[in-house]
């Protein structure tokens, strides 16, 4: 058996950044619960992408947690939430007791259809928040989505855990809505093999989010709690590798770039095939590069044959409201999200492939047009 491709797994710096961070952890003997690791990458994180403060919390999810605790989300709030996502952009609702409102993706961005969004504010005009996802790193349509939520003066929280490094505009995504949030799970761009961050221009509120995710300790000399928290707060350990991997952050970004610019050139031109969609506003992680098929070769097909040869691919994420969970919550849109769920691969996208490793990828699918 040939040795493994993976789909994108975790990628230490080859200059040991993170090994430095961690020593000293260690060397201090800060190891938990926080420290000087969490308050740099909090601060470096935030100048990174633009935003004034940060948040360094253990879970991409619990980021989206607390984004939404902090818009005011509560019991019987709606919230608008696409439904071409992962199930951790939608669980953090049902988390607050709110109602999830799934939108329709559409073919332009892959993302929350604008207009879509527009249809659901007419059915369900007392909306408490809306969350969008730059799925796969590619940026969703953010002028139009931003302008309907000032329109109708809801808060925007901005699932960018796929798309640390991506631009609209010239503007990190993750900085245009109220909250943006980030995961560093180990299959992410960068990783601290598992943790999250949410960020703001709104000091205050992220101070409120430590609060919370340090359990709601009060200032007093007893353990006081006047009310609900969470243990959602990152290790000083964990934030020590996230220091080291924010360095190489343009570096991953460039060879994500590459991975998909030699699947477009190999088998861009193959019947049947077109690839994620790539628009002029837009410069994207390229996290996952990622293909549609449309003609005799279907997606099991390409699954299965680099499954054989040890190759990991998945199927595009299955929207939510096509999940057991979730068919209960109402979906608005036209089944976009659905196509896509049907015709779409995600092809391996490790950023330790080698051209050998990419080579074996492309000549494997390619056989399935040779049969």
């Amino acid at each position: 058996m040939p040795d493994r491709i993976f789909l994108s797994s975790p990628h230490m710096s080859d200059e040991g950044y993170e090994r430095e961070y961690v020593k000293e952890a260690f060397d201090t003997n800060w190891i938990a619960p926080l420290g000087e690791n969490v308050n740099q990458f909090e601060k470096e994180l935030a100048a990174k992408v633009g935003s004034k403060a940060a948040a360094a919390l253990s879970s991409g999810t619990a980021a989206i947690h607390l984004a939404l605790k902090a818009a005011g989300v509560g019991e019987g709030d709606i919230v608008f939430c696409p439904t071409l996502t992962f199930a951790a952009t939608a669980n953090p609702i049902i988390y607050q007791n709110a109602i999830p409102v799934f939108i329709d993706s559409d073919y332009k961005t892959w993302n929350m259809c604008p207009d879509a969004l527009e249809e659901a504010f007419e059915k369900y005009p007392n909306v408490k928040a809306v969350i969008v996802v730059h799925l796969y790193g590619l940026s969703a349509d953010l002028d139009r989505i931003v302008e309907i939520c000032k329109r109708h003066n809801v808060a925007l929280i901005e699932d960018a855990a796929e798309s640390l490094g991506t631009y609209y505009k010239g503007k990190h995504t993750g900085t245009f809505g109220e909250y943006g949030i980030f995961s560093f799970n180990g299959n992410k761009i960068i990783t601290t093999s598992g943790g999250g961050m949410l960020v703001s221009d709104n000091e205050e509120k992220v101070a409120k989010v430590r609060f919370w995710a340090t359990q709601s300790r009060d200032q007093a000399r007893h353990y006081q709690h006047s009310e609900l928290g969470f243990n959602y707060r990152m290790s000083n350990v964990v934030a020590g590798i996230g220091r080291g991997q924010l360095k190489v952050l343009d570096q991953r970004v460039e060879k994500k770039k590459y991975i998909f610019n030699f699947y477009k050139k190999e088998l861009g031109s193959l019947e049947g095939i077109e690839f994620m969609p790539v628009n002029e506003w837009d410069k994207p992680n390229f996290w996952l590069s990622c293909i549609t098929l449309n003609g005799q070769v279907r997606p099991i097909d390409v699954i299965e044959a680099l499954e054989r040869e040890n190759i990991e691919s998945r199927p595009i994420w299955k929207p939510m409201h096509m999940q057991p969970f979730f068919k209960k919550h109402d979906f608005v849109g036209t089944n976009v999200s659905e196509k896509l769920f049907e015709n779409g691969v995600c092809l391996p996208s490790d950023t330790k492939m080698a051209d050998s490793d990419l080579e074996r990828v492309v000549e494997t699918i390619k056989g399935l047009w040779l049969k």
